[in-house]
């Protein structure tokens, strides 16, 4: 029997890993062990990944090829190379950005920052992002997001019809299976109870507030420790120096972060705009108390398992740290809140929830449109 061939856009494996380079890696790696099992859900159908050529990151799978091919490399290759290497099967792209003219296509838009946050991005960016948010929108049998709060954003800024836009929501099995480095914490001299925050560079991730409410709360004997991203001191107010408490621990490593993860006694992440929101997830999956901004996707991702906060009052980001850190019983009910909802989110369920939308509005409808046209010509 001949197998359907489904093509994965694989230019994010020329990309550093952020939450859009993470949810391909684990969305394909999951189909990967359901290909090595024989799982149902993927018989008939053979993957290749495409990539350009050159240096790239591993995927890591056994049974998905990975192939570079093509001429140019990033938007060229994406716009001019990958449509004509993927002409003769079904393309899944899964990273925000697709070629405008391929037809037999789906696309994963993870959010509408460009529009609700559009600050974050330069004027190029955001003039490009809109036309093929828009152009997709249109042409593409269907369109994957990750949050009800996401669909409804790219529903009124983009013109997607609601029936052709899926919601799939991400998994978060990744942070529990990246191992630990328990000597990390020592290493880092870090002796005392701590707030931990996942540093970017990106001011929608709002961590200036975060150094605020650090100032507010004062050495009450638990630090805040900053990971990642940009040093925590060029967001000090000017009159305030950044106190003993504060850490920036810079860079760290998936083993790294899943220990500080299970070793903080909170997470705090005032982002103003996520489409998805993997940090607080990998927190609460790890049994950490979460306080998060009741914004955008966070509330429908984190349920009744976390604090909220107000993202533009760091009086109120400490304030609800404060509550979590004073309160040894809170952070016990907030841990197992958290592992419960967590435990709601899966990497197998969402490669099963995709599979089913790929064969069912994309590859089953272009099915149907060919064998109508081959009738048409049977009768003529």
């Amino acid at each position: 029997m001949t197998k359907t061939r489904i093509y994965i856009n694989g230019r994010f494996l020329k990309a550093s890993v952020t939450g859009v380079q993470r949810y391909a890696y684990e969305l394909l790696r999951t189909i990967d062990q359901l290909i090595g099992r024989d799982d149902p859900a993927v018989r008939g159908y053979e993957f290749i990944v495409l990539a350009p050529t050159g240096e790239i990151h591993e995927l890591g799978t056994r049974h998905i090829e990975v192939r570079q091919a093509g001429r140019f490399n990033g938007q060229l290759w994406e716009q001019i190379s990958l449509p004509l290497l993927a002409k003769n099967g079904f393309l899944l792209n899964l990273c925000n950005a697709a070629p405008l003219f391929k037809r037999r296509q789906a696309v994963t838009l993870h959010d509408a920052a460009v529009y609700s946050v559009p600050d974050t991005y330069s004027s190029a960016f955001k003039m490009w992002y809109k036309l093929m948010f828009r152009t997709l929108g249109r042409t593409s049998p269907l369109i994957l997001t990750c949050s009800e709060n996401s669909k409804d954003e790219l529903i009124r800024h983009c013109g997607i019809r609601e029936d052709k836009i899926v919601v799939i929501y991400h998994g978060k099995e990744h942070v529990l299976q990246s191992g630990s480095a328990p000597d990390y914490p020592a290493q880092q001299g870090l002796d005392r109870p701590f707030v931990l925050a996942v540093s970017s560079r990106s001011p929608n991730k709002n961590f200036r507030s975060i150094v605020r409410a650090a100032e507010l709360i004062g050495d009450q004997g638990f630090d805040f420790v900053i990971a990642g991203g940009t040093n925590p001191k060029i967001f000090k107010s000017e009159d305030a120096e950044l106190g003993n408490n504060v850490r920036h621990v810079g860079y760290v490593e998936d083993e790294e972060l899943r220990t500080l993860y299970d070793r903080a006694s909170c997470f705090v992440f005032p982002s103003f705009y996520e489409g998805f929101g993997f940090p607080p997830l990998e927190a609460m999956a790890c049994g950490c108390p979460v306080v998060v901004s009741d914004t955008a996707s966070l509330p429908e991702v984190c349920g009744d398992a976390v604090l909220y906060c107000d993202p533009n009052s760091p009086e109120d980001i400490a304030s609800k740290i404060a509550k979590v850190m004073q309160d040894p019983e809170l952070q016990q009910d907030m841990t197992q809140k958290g592992l419960a909802q967590a435990a709601q989110f899966s990497w197998e369920k969402c490669a099963y929830e995709t599979l089913g939308e790929v064969k069912r509005h994309a590859i089953g409808r272009y099915a149907e449109k060919v064998a109508r046209s081959e009738n048409r010509k049977a009768q003529a």
